[in-house]
């Protein structure tokens, strides 16, 4: 125990001694360490206190992880860990994102976790490592995926998680060979699941947590193609009634970000609301809104959808490998309420349990308003963020993880 809480303690004095350094070269503030801003209360009563209580498991090495006790965090020994990815090999490597590598292993049981090993270089990565767990280490849904420990030895710092044997949903979704694995009951599968899992984030779970970069690539797939949201490593939560915020780092991957968060920084639950709109459109058109053009038009995925809605086209947006398999009752039905969740205006978006009870049928769809973003995405971006440099920095993350 001693040993993980001085491990910590180390991590929390070695974000203060760079914060430090970055007010004397810069002589701004930077943003306060996640934990102390937005956790405050929750430090003393929620998994962070645990945390800084050493009230972890000892190192285990042959347990798997999935039978320890709910709610609880075990601490793997870095030999369990470099055994079970074959000391790090690079055929064991899953892919690489601003945390660090993430690679495959199987532990002593035979039980395939999925480790992502903070990078030495990365300067994000430690305050992302104290995130992910604070977020998502008491999290239980099946539409979340599921970290099962970590690792905190010497300059080792490791998240374990729940292995994904169809990794992420991008590199299905956006391959013309391998997206025929997702029918049309799978697609709609997967908007199911990541519905509900961000129902389960926004009103259901012990912290209401706004997830900041929510895409295609942090969308997980297990064996039978069910999802489960990833990477809440530069998430935010909540306290009490609050339901928004503002900030003067913006971080997120542009094509997914909402209208009032790009340009202001302003996040919410609605701009959560609008990433997972911008997978609906996606997962229906088999096409990435980051980049897509349509003919002879300067419009993303979004204006293209939009174009297609007012004309009563929307069934031209559709893959072509599911035009002659879908529900042509569910289709038109879920791109509207795509296009919902990407409105420009945040109020007029549906909350995450509205659109769990459109997906159930249970209530009407009401008018669309003009989407947010809709034209000459990069360009336009581009513009907004020169135009607000002074006081936005971002952070496009596009490598899946």
């Amino acid at each position: 125990m001693g040993v993980v809480l001085l491990s910590l303690s180390s991590m929390l004095y070695y974000w203060k001694k760079k914060n430090k350094e970055k007010r004397r070269i810069t002589g701004k503030q930077p943003e306060p360490f996640y934990a102390e801003e937005h956790v405050g209360q929750h430090i003393k009563d929620s998994l962070s206190f645990q945390i800084l209580s050493a009230k972890l498991y000892p190192p285990i090495t042959h347990v798997s992880v999935s039978h320890e006790k709910d709610f609880e965090l075990p601490l793997l020994d870095l030999s369990t860990i470099s055994k079970a990815t074959n000391n790090f090999s690079i055929d064991n490597k899953l892919g690489q994102g601003g945390y660090g590598p993430v690679y495959k292993g199987m532990l002593e049981d035979g039980q395939e976790v999925a480790v992502k090993r903070l990078s030495k270089t990365s300067m994000q990565g430690l305050d992302e490592f104290m995130n992910e767990v604070i977020c998502i280490a008491k999290l239980q849904h099946r539409n979340l995926v599921k970290l099962l420990g970590c690792c905190i030895q010497g300059e080792e710092k490791m998240l374990i998680y729940e292995y994904m044997p169809n990794k992420s949903l991008d590199l299905i979704l956006f391959d013309q060979t391998r997206s025929t694995l997702l029918d049309w009951p799978k697609r709609l599968q997967v908007v199911n699941g990541v519905a509900r899992g961000l129902m389960y984030i926004h009103q259901d779970s012990r912290l209401r947590i706004i997830h900041r970069d929510l895409k295609a690539s942090n969308i997980l797939l297990d064996t039978n193609m069910n999802p489960k949201i990833s990477d809440f490593g530069i998430a935010r939560t909540f306290r009490g009634n609050e339901t928004e915020d503002l900030t003067s780092r913006v971080v997120g991957t542009y094509g997914y970000m909402s209208p009032e968060y790009a340009v202001h920084g302003r996040f919410s639950v609605k701009s959560n609301v609008f990433s997972f709109g911008v997978m609906v459109l996606e997962i229906v058109s088999g096409k990435r809104n980051s980049g897509f053009s349509a003919e002879d038009q300067h419009l993303n995925l979004l204006g293209h959808a939009w174009t297609l809605y007012k004309d009563g086209r929307s069934l031209e947006i559709v893959d072509p490998y599911l035009r002659d398999s879908a529900n042509q009752y569910e289709v038109p039905r879920l791109i509207h309420m795509g296009l919902l969740c990407v409105q420009q205006c945040p109020d007029d978006r549906p909350s995450m349990a509205s659109v769990v009870a459109m997906l159930d049928n249970e209530i009407a769809l009401p008018r669309v308003n003009q989407p947010g973003f809709f034209t000459e995405r990069d360009a336009f971006v581009s513009e907004i963020i020169a135009s607000n440099s002074s006081n936005v920095t971002t952070i496009t993350q596009l490598e899946p993880r």
